[in-house]
């Protein structure tokens, strides 16, 4: 992803693929997301606790930290103005220590709503191998120019 990324609505096509994102997951990102989300159940960080009473093959990303992926994946393309909106995502499989992740996007629709606001509809693939592990939804704002800033939106003007 580019370091110097400052998306405006204009640089955004609808049909336009997302730069790919690859990260191989170690346990310490699996425990380091729970201890971050304070979800201190043991599936995310005993391995030995996964496998004997859970049956999986190891601890797992859990929830909050495949979102807070799907969001540094989102805001590394837009750059610091960018803007969640919704995020909505369907975990079908688990990622695990030794994975390596990989993050596809497309965009799927461009537009302004009635405050001003530019908006962007993104789809998001997380992936291991070649199995889908998360499908993913976001809408997100992003500067119409190179003035505006969707953080600055409150009250009316901000209406994700």
């Amino acid at each position: 992803m580019s370091e110097t990324a400052n998306l405006t609505l204009n640089d955004v096509k609808e049909g336009a693929d997302l730069p790919p994102l690859s990260y191989d997951v170690t346990p310490t990102t699996v425990v380091l997301g729970a201890l971050a989300t304070r979800d201190f159940r043991p599936m995310h960080h005993d391995k030995d606790f996964a496998q004997n009473r859970n049956g999986v093959q190891d601890i797992f990303l859990n929830t909050p930290n495949q979102a807070a992926w799907f969001e540094r994946y989102l805001t590394d393309w837009t750059g610091p103005k960018g803007r969640l909106g919704k995020i909505q995502f369907r975990m079908k499989n688990s990622v695990f220590p030794g994975d390596t992740m990989v993050f596809k996007g497309m965009v799927e629709g461009v537009g302004t709503d009635d405050a001003g606001c530019g908006w962007v509809d993104v789809a998001v693939n997380l992936s291991v191998g070649d199995k889908t592990v998360t499908d993913c939804s976001a809408r997100l704002a992003v500067p119409v120019d190179a003035n505006d800033n969707p953080w600055q939106r409150k009250g009316d003007a901000w209406q994700p």
